[in-house]
Parts: C-alpha cells; structure tokens; sequence
C-alpha cells in the first residue's frame, strides 16, 4: 500500500528553481563549455596553499571541535580588520558573523529582517539567489534598474516620494551578477543618503569587489551610512568549497542572526573557518595570489569581450568587463537568447539567458556569459560555437 504523499508548507507554492542551478546540471557535459556557472577558475584555486594550511590548523585538536555560533573569533577579528579598510572606519569583530557561504547570511537576514509581505527592492536585473531568498520569505519584491553605474538611485528615489517603503535594498554593488558594472561613488552616497532619509536597510553584496582589473571600487556603501548591512565571502578568491562567508552589521543585528544560527546549525566549521583565517592573514601570500587572479580574469574578460565584438559586431552590446567574473550582453537584432539557448547547447556551448534574471521582456536579447572559469582559447571557442548556433533558422 502507498502512503499519502506529504503535505508541504505553503511558502513552496511559489518557489521556483534556480534556472543556473538547473542548467549547471544540463552542461556536465565534458563536451559542453560553459559559459553558464559563476564558477571561479578551478586551475586557480590554491590547492596546495589550502594544504598548508589545514596542516597548520590540524596541530591544534580543538580545531575539529564545535565552536562560537558567530564563527570562529580570530578569523571574526581579521574580517573586522579588512572590513574597516573598506568601510573607513574601525569594524569590531562583535560586529561580524561567519556563515556558510554568504549566501546563508542572506538567508538568515531575510529571516531577521523580514515578515511575510514585507517590501525589498533589488536590482533589475537581479542575482537570482536574492530573489530565491525574498520570495522563500515571502516579500513583496520590486525592481529598480541598474545601469553602467550601478542601480538607478534616481529612480528609487521617485518610488519612494511615490510611498514605496521598503524593509531594505539589497544590491551587488561591485562588478554586478549578473550585469558586471560597479555602482558608482555618487550612487553609493545617494543611495546611503535614501536609507537614512527613509529608515531602510542597505544589503551591500559583495563577492567580487577585491576581483579588479586595475582599478579598485569606490568606498563600501557602508563608509556613508550605518544602515548598511554587508555581506563578503571566501568563495571566489580562495575556494567555494571551504564554505566560509561572512557579514558585517550593527550588532543589534548580529546578535538576532547568532539566534538564528544556532537554529539553523549551531556553529560553521570550526576548521574551514581557522583555514580561512591562516590564509586571509598572510598578506604578502594573499596580495600575490589575488593579483594571479585579477591578472588571469582580465585576459579572459578581453578575450571573450574580443571574440565576441569580433563575431558579432554592432549585433551585440557588451558591458564593460572592469572585474568580477561575468560579461553581460545584449543582442541587438531580435535574437532571443532564450530560444537561443538549446541550439546553443546543441553545438556544445551554454550562457545564462537574461530571462533568468528578470521576467521582463527587455532582457529577452541579454545574456550573462562568465569568462573566469575557462581559458582565453576555450572562450574563443565557445564563441564560434555561440555564432553558429546563432545563425541557424
């Protein structure tokens, strides 16, 4: 006899699936380069630094151990120390939280910030793991563009005189998932002023901003308001599979998110956590692999940028490739990236059509193509086989 299926709670009802975690799926293929992921260049990761210093870590028993809910104190006191140089004013270490990955601190932030129908505003387009996040809780979401300077303050602004009150503005401020561009110091200080004005919370996501290509961001958000929440993570300069990801905020607001987390699982690794700390903390070590990787993801930036003015030219428009990891583009002669999309699959290549950003019909021309995880020759590649996917009927 078959059991009744269980019943679920209704948050699900609405809940849709990451369309990248979907495709991720549909280009394990090893005869698929993918465009798709926003995967750092696994050649890259310091396997054998990580190495050296799980070997430090492992002298100390109490390494394996449980420990503090809001991560382990050492490598809390040095985010503080790196979070004041980006901020411009001291950050204390009661002031961070480690979590795993920071997408849990914005989980365990939506939990803390946000009642059902509560209003957020995000980018448009969006980093899909926010709006997976504010729909789980159940927000009422709304949208403001951004542009080559980041998120259109301006138009905020006009929302709000128009009544819009939002609980907090989440955006990725530096080198945008999925656009690519870096808000601007202007925006950051109109934005910063608007918080302050209007008493919301500025959720400041920031995995790319030490990812520059010669020129660093502006100041953090946060150097112009206390209404700024940020969040940073290990993921993409050392490696995603350590887990480590942290936040930054008013300690009125750590210690709510500590409540959460013991809920949640009790503690991080306290491992991971002291591995991260080893390697944060050595400087001279740190400086030079971060340059390997600014150095190595420009010329993979300029090589699909390259490719693709050259294959395309005037059909498509390109955002400035500046830092991070993703180039965004945007067809200009009707092409729907995508119905695009599964011929492009057919000839072995895979991107992320603008679609899964924002359900508008504006973006149905757009593209989000990552340029970090393959090489310059395999972007080339993955071009040509873009192109001929792009001129079948």
């Amino acid at each position: 006899m078959t059991s009744a299926l269980p019943s679920f709670a209704r948050r699900l009802d609405s809940l849709k699936s990451s369309a990248i975690r979907d495709l991720l799926a549909l280009t394990a293929r090893e005869d698929v380069i993918s465009l798709a992921g926003g995967l750092p260049a696994t050649e890259l990761i310091p396997a054998h630094r990580i190495r050296q210093a799980a070997e430090a870590v492992l002298k100390t028993p109490s390494a394996v151990q449980y420990g503090e809910t809001s991560g382990w104190r050492g490598l809390r006191e040095i985010i503080a120390t790196r979070e004041s140089c980006s901020v411009g004013s001291e950050v204390t270490s009661d002031e961070v939280v480690v979590t795993h990955g920071s997408q849990q601190a914005l989980t365990l932030l939506a939990q803390v910030l946000l009642d059902p129908g509560a209003v957020v505003v995000v980018d448009e387009p969006a980093y899909t793991g926010a709006l997976q996040v504010f729909s789980i809780a159940g927000a009422d979401i709304h949208a403001v563009p951004i542009g080559d300077a980041g998120m259109d303050t301006d138009e905020l602004a006009r929302k709000l005189e128009a009544g819009l009150r939002p609980i907090l503005v989440h955006t990725v401020s530096n080198f945008h998932n999925p656009r690519g561009v870096t808000m601007s110091d202007l925006g950051r200080k109109q934005l910063a002023a608007l918080a302050d004005r209007y008493g919301f919370w500025i959720l400041e996501d920031d995995p790319y901003g030490e990812l520059w290509f010669g020129v660093q961001p502006p100041k953090s958000i946060a150097a112009y308001s206390e209404r700024v929440i940020r969040l940073s993570s290990a993921s993409k300069i050392i490696a995603p599979a350590l887990r480590v990801g942290w936040l930054t905020a008013p300690v009125v607001v750590c210690q709510a998110v500590e409540l959460l987390k013991q809920g949640a699982d009790l503690c991080g690794s306290s491992m991971t956590q002291q591995m991260a700390a080893d390697m944060l903390d050595d400087a001279a070590w740190l400086e030079r692999h971060l340059g390997v990787l600014r150095s190595q993801y420009s010329a993979r930036a300029h090589a699909l940028e390259d490719a693709l003015k050259g294959t395309f030219g005037d059909r498509v428009v390109l955002s400035p490739a500046t830092g991070g990891m993703f180039l965004w583009a945007e067809f200009q002669d009707g092409t729907d990236t995508t119905a695009l999309l599964p011929r492009a699959l057919d000839h072995g290549v895979a991107f992320v059509p603008g679609r899964a950003f924002a359900d508008s019909p504006q973006y149905s021309g757009a593209a989000r193509l990552c340029f970090a995880s393959s090489s310059s020759d395999m972007l080339r590649e993955a071009v040509r086989r873009l192109s001929a996917a792009h001129t079948l009927p």
